[in-house]
């Protein structure tokens, strides 16, 4: 238990100096990040959308021909 509770309090003591190294983005690269995020999802969401319109066409075509 105080040796988890020593290993937390090194993290805590490392925390510090190593967020001085982190190169944060500017403006203008988060803003392009975040549009080409958000082109991304759109594509994925209208894949994900057609190939739900796909498969419920094919289970209502194998319904209807069973005659369910």
């Amino acid at each position: 238990m105080f040796e988890r509770l020593g290993q937390f309090r090194e993290f805590l003591a490392t925390v510090p100096p190593e967020m001085r190294k982190v190169t944060w983005p500017d403006f203008e690269q988060l803003r392009n990040a975040t549009g080409v995020i958000i082109i991304f999802v759109l594509v994925v969401a209208g894949i994900i959308g057609l190939m739900d319109l796909v498969f419920r066409q094919l289970v209502n075509a194998i319904i209807s021909t069973l005659g369910a």
